[in-house]
């Protein structure tokens, strides 16, 4: 009979919606963890903020610390898992961890898309394993598929849905005609949307999950700052209308795609609008999915419940197995691969389609001098709509595939028209070419 390999100790940083979670299942599946593993697991301590909060699981009083530092370098801890989220004291504690030689769990998107260079070569440089799958879309797995699974395989395009708040928001809109800030508002009675909603409605979150994504899939290293980024503030009910009338929903986007030349790679977020057809435009509520293209492979779709406190600590114990694993068996996981060490485009090379509503003079011509102007730049439009309003109409254009630069350059010139009132919206057309 083999002899029982001693027990591998997982400290915990951070015990708020997610590390409660995480409590909660290293407890409840217990027997079944140490059994995939090869060994038990068990908590040797949670580090917090304030000892005295009530907490959505219960916790071993004589298991929480305030002192995380003292924690994660205690030589009878073997994992650190850091779900506090933010970039200090997070990076300090993870560096500190890995000189330890301990290896790193981390649901902490914001780090890894500003600095994950200096985390991944902490690893590197520590012998340690570093495992995120939980820091992009919650439950789903994804990381993982792309890090292992198409490690073989050329990635083309990532497309996807990362962010459950404005998910929420622009379904309601769609929906049931709803306002944004009435839509807003609803969201965050239901706990889906931060008080302060800024990093989702903005585009920060989907930015730096965008980040991440984008680095693994084209082998690169790429940063939240190198990301494009509009929110959905300024969506209308008008706009949500106007797309739900040609055939299309608005959500907000992650676009991570190669160049047609394959040298340079394109990673932005935006609202755009994508056929009813298309796969992403049934994912509803605060569901999150993401679209991948690749050469052989074809195109895969991962789906499933992006936040919270149960799918997300779902991602992160499947990490600390797969770490566990890796600390019995003697061996590592994947580094981090930038080999390819593509360069990012600036947005105005990014090659999409436009919708544009235009509230123009009603009289003989306007049609003829808009064109002109698209002409100009060369943007080819595909179908025009005008919808007479008294002395005034409103002209829906949308065009074949333009730059970004060709695209703003037209825009620019057609508010100088004195034929143009406003430039109502603008909205990115994506999704035509997938079934």
């Amino acid at each position: 009979m083999s002899k029982a390999k001693p027990a591998l100790r997982v400290a915990l940083l951070g015990c708020g919606v997610v590390g409660s979670q995480v409590v909660r299942l290293l407890r409840e599946q217990s027997d079944d963890l140490a059994a995939r593993v090869g060994a038990p697991l068990e908590l040797a301590g949670v580090a917090v903020r304030r000892l005295g909060r009530k907490r959505d699981t219960d916790v071993d009083p004589a298991l929480l610390t305030t002192d995380a530092e003292a924690l994660v370098t205690r030589d009878d801890v073997d994992i650190v898992v850091e779900v506090i989220g933010g970039i200090e004291p997070a990076r300090s504690l993870i560096l500190a961890a890995m000189a330890h030689g301990k290896s790193i769990v981390s649901a902490n998107k914001a780090l890894l898309a500003e600095d994950g260079a200096t985390i991944h070569r902490a690893a590197r440089e520590n012998g340690a394993d570093l495992y995120f799958e939980a820091s992009v879309a919650g439950a789903i797995p994804l990381l993982r598929p792309l890090r292992e699974s198409l490690a073989g395989d050329r990635v083309r395009r990532v497309l996807g849905i990362v962010n459950g708040t404005t998910n929420y928001i622009l379904d309601k809109m769609d929906s049931t005609g709803a306002s944004f800030n009435d839509a807003l508002e609803e969201a965050q009675a239901l706990g889906y949307a931060e008080a302060d909603p800024t990093a989702d409605v903005e585009g920060f979150d989907a930015a730096a999950k965008a980040a991440i994504l984008a680095g693994i899939a084209f082998h690169s290293r790429v940063t939240a700052a190198d990301v494009h980024r509009e929110g959905i503030t300024e969506i209308t009910a008008a706009d949500v209308a106007s797309a739900k009338g040609m055939g299309y929903v608005i959500k907000l986007l992650a676009i991570c795609a190669r160049s047609d030349d394959g040298k340079t790679v394109g990673v932005r977020v935006h609202p755009a609008m994508i056929p009813r057809s298309h796969p992403l435009a049934g994912v509803r509520e605060a569901y999150n999915a993401v679209f991948v293209e690749a050469e052989s492979a074809g195109r895969l779709m991962f789906y499933g419940a992006g936040a919270g406190g149960a799918p997300t600590a779902s991602a992160v114990l499947g990490d600390i197995v797969a770490v566990a694993r890796n600390r019995i068996a003697g061996t590592r996981g994947p580094e981090e691969s930038t080999y390819a060490d593509l360069k990012v485009h600036p947005m105005g090379d990014s090659i999409t389609r436009y919708h544009v509503s235009l509230d123009v003079a009603d009289k003989p011509g306007v049609l003829a001098r808009v064109a002109e102007i698209f002409a100009r730049h060369d943007v080819s439009i595909q179908t025009v709509r005008q919808e007479g309003r008294g002395d005034d109409a409103q002209l829906v254009l949308v065009t074949h595939r333009a730059s970004d630069a060709a695209l703003s350059a037209t825009i620019k010139d057609l508010r100088d028209l004195n034929i143009v009132r406003a430039v109502a919206s603008v909205m990115r057309v994506e999704g035509d070419d997938t079934p």
